[in-house]
């Protein structure tokens, strides 16, 4: 019962290959710098979208430099607009909390 396969053509490899000088070992322990964390659009929008956002939400954010109280009447591309006429851009923004 034993047949002989049909024979496969394979290409010759005239040239010098080099495709392996990059490697990944998931074995080494370096440390990373800490990362801050980076608020998303989807937490943003969360707040936006909530039923009890009608024109303003009172929220707590927490910056690169401070942490404090605001509130948040409008969103841009790339910042949030206070009710005080305040930008403050998305990418500085660590965290944020809505306060009641």
């Amino acid at each position: 019962m034993h047949k002989d396969l049909p024979k496969v053509y394979a290409v010759p490899i005239n040239k010098k290959l080099n495709n392996n000088e990059e490697t990944y070992s998931s074995l080494e322990r370096k440390t990373m710098p800490k990362e801050e964390h980076v608020i998303s659009t989807r937490e943003i929008n969360q707040i936006f979208n909530a039923k009890d956002h009608v024109y303003k939400s009172k929220l707590e954010i927490t910056t690169k430099t401070e942490t404090k109280i605001y509130e948040v009447v409008g969103l841009s591309h790339e910042s949030l607009l206070t009710l005080d006429g305040k930008l403050i851009k998305l990418a500085d923004i660590i965290e944020i909390k809505k306060v009641s």
